[in-house]
């Protein structure tokens, strides 16, 4: 029991340790925002971060960690990094729904995932590669503008 207790906290340190923020990024970033947006149907929406870079960069970009979601990145251009949030609240088409509870069954459990970041509102952590490690970086205060200022950042 005492060695099942010492394995639980020395991987939980460890885990702490690997996800740590780096203070000093090799890059740089020049202006980050978010806007929302809405679907021509009901129910569907999303949110958009757009990350302007100061100069264009060779570091692998992975995933944003923004208002308790996180998604893949993408580049539009060598210095702008976007990433692109669902908000829709549609039923997945592979979650059995019936009057019978058996056939139910198959359905998975909703996970509710913590990101393993504290953030405020307007922050968000960009994930990044460097010689095959990853990498974690905060970036505070994200503006949110409005969809048809968008188009002046880009």
């Amino acid at each position: 029991m005492k060695l099942l207790v010492i394995a639980t906290v020395v991987f939980g340190f460890t885990q702490c340790r690997s996800l740590k923020l780096e203070n000093n990024p090799p890059f740089a970033i020049d202006n980050a925002v978010y806007s929302t947006w809405a679907g021509g149907q009901a129910g569907v929406r999303g949110m958009n971060v757009t990350i302007q870079l100061k100069e264009a960069s060779d570091i692998v970009f992975d995933s944003l960690y923004f208002k308790n979601k996180v998604v893949k990145v993408e580049f539009k251009e060598a210095t702008i990094i976007i990433a692109n949030y669902s908000l829709s609240k549609k039923i997945p088409s592979d979650i059995i729904l019936d009057i019978d509870p058996k056939k139910e069954i198959v359905n998975k459990v909703p996970s509710d995932k913590k990101l393993p970041f504290e953030l405020k509102k307007n922050e968000a952590v960009l994930s990044y590669q460097v010689d095959g490690n990853t990498k974690y970086y905060k970036i505070p205060n994200i503006s949110k503008i409005e969809n048809n200022s968008l188009e002046r950042v880009q």
